[in-house]
């Protein structure tokens, strides 16, 4: 029986593959045949995530706090090694800031690599020139684009944003066979995770999040193996939606 996930011969665009969720994406897209673009800002760990990989990764730096480069970045490695078939956003910071210090510079700053990095990425590579029929989109989101949270306005806002973005660009390139989803995890074991974990660990909050995702905390492969899929032709009906990868998160 042929695997239902199957990427050979494509090749994926994974913008925050240095760690985390995207480093998991960018390692089992590879194991299903893709050839891996990892993009991030930090060289030292895409040369090791690279590494790891092997001879179907190469990289390039991106500084998502300056979304304007993505274009250049873009249009240089098409240039060099042709279209994409698919382009994964896992980039992203998780600030937490008190309502009293979410000043508009602040947001911005969350803003950028969170959402309009994401949307620039997808108004670039919806150019003929630098995708080929049936690209695929997915952006990581957060089941914190639905719950409310403690110094996480901008984070929140900037997750639902992500989520809102995709439903109206899904429609607007579906016309050009373009598909555009989002993954919802919760918690997952990352460095954001254990940074929040020290931060919360006593807290009441963050033990009722821990009783509402009853599952328990997402290793970052459970998640890309959600990400795969979607890139895959197995949901080539899929698009314009978010699918929650939240250990029950969401359910009650």
């Amino acid at each position: 029986m042929e695997p239902i996930v199957d990427l050979q011969g494509k090749r994926i665009l994974i913008v925050g593959a240095s760690s985390g969720i995207g480093r998991a994406v960018a390692v089992l897209a590879a194991e299903v045949g893709a050839q891996c673009v990892l993009a991030a800002r930090n060289e030292e760990k895409l040369a090791a995530v690279c590494r790891e990989i092997g001879e179907r990764a190469c990289y390039r730096r991106m500084d998502l706090s300056h979304p304007e480069c993505v274009e250049a970045v873009i249009e240089e490695t098409v240039e060099e090694s042709g279209p994409f078939d698919g382009a994964v956003y896992s980039a992203g910071v998780g600030t937490t800031l008190p309502l009293k210090n979410t000043t508009y510079a602040k947001i911005k700053e969350i803003l950028d690599v969170n959402f309009f990095g994401y949307v620039e990425m997808i108004r670039v590579l919806s150019k003929k020139k630098y995708h080929n029929s049936g690209l695929s989109i997915v952006g990581i989101s957060s089941a914190a684009s639905l719950f409310g949270s403690k110094g996480k306005t901008a984070y929140c806002a900037s997750k639902a944003a992500m989520d809102a973005a995709s439903r109206s660009m899904a429609v607007e390139l579906g016309e050009k066979h373009i598909r555009i989803n989002t993954v919802r995890p919760s918690w997952v074991k990352t460095e954001m995770y254990e940074s929040w974990k020290e931060q919360l660990a006593m807290s009441e909050y963050a033990q009722s999040r821990m009783k509402r995702q009853y599952l328990g905390i997402a290793e970052p492969e459970d998640i890309a193996n959600a990400v795969v899929f979607l890139l895959s032709d197995a949901a080539k009906h899929m698009t314009g939606t978010s699918v929650s990868v939240d250990g029950g998160s969401t359910s009650c």
